[in-house]
């Protein structure tokens, strides 16, 4: 089962994919808000197509406590308008850590001078977007692979 999962942000949203046996969660691409939801909307919808994802995952951004907080209330809130979009179920998961643990994977691979160029910060700010929603999907892989 080949999985899309989205890490929804104010500015963009991370996106992952896994491999068709649903195993290996691997970071996919960016995409930058515009502020226009229904165009953000529809490259989430092509991204499912053209991956052939069976589900889209949606990264729900609990507060630390596991209470739903705003960003989980507008996160719940987009999974709902994205259901009605997308012809595959759609699922929200846990992401909490998620962008902090991305942050740290990347810092420990960059150098020094690579984090003091702006372009190579903002391309890097970026992926960890992309890298987050890698690190949200391997865990629902991992809690869907334990209960099967």
């Amino acid at each position: 089962m080949r999985v899309l999962a989205l890490d929804l942000g104010e500015r963009r949203i991370g996106v992952a994919v896994s491999d068709s046996q649903g195993v290996l969660a691997s970071p996919h691409t960016v995409i930058d808000r515009g502020g226009d939801v229904a165009a953000d909307h529809a490259r989430v919808v092509a991204l499912v197509e053209e991956t052939r994802a069976d589900l889209l995952l949606i990264g729900m951004p609990f507060s630390l406590s596991g209470a739903r907080g705003p960003a989980a209330l507008k996160a719940a809130a987009e999974a709902e308008a994205l259901a009605a979009l997308v012809a595959v179920p759609v699922e929200t998961f846990d992401e909490r850590l998620t962008t902090v643990e991305a942050a740290r994977r990347r810092q420990a691979r960059v150098s020094a001078g690579a984090r003091s160029s702006r372009s190579k910060q903002k391309a890097g700010r970026e992926g960890i977007d992309a890298e987050a929603a890698a690190i949200l999907l391997q865990a629902w892989l991992a809690a869907h692979r334990g209960g099967s």
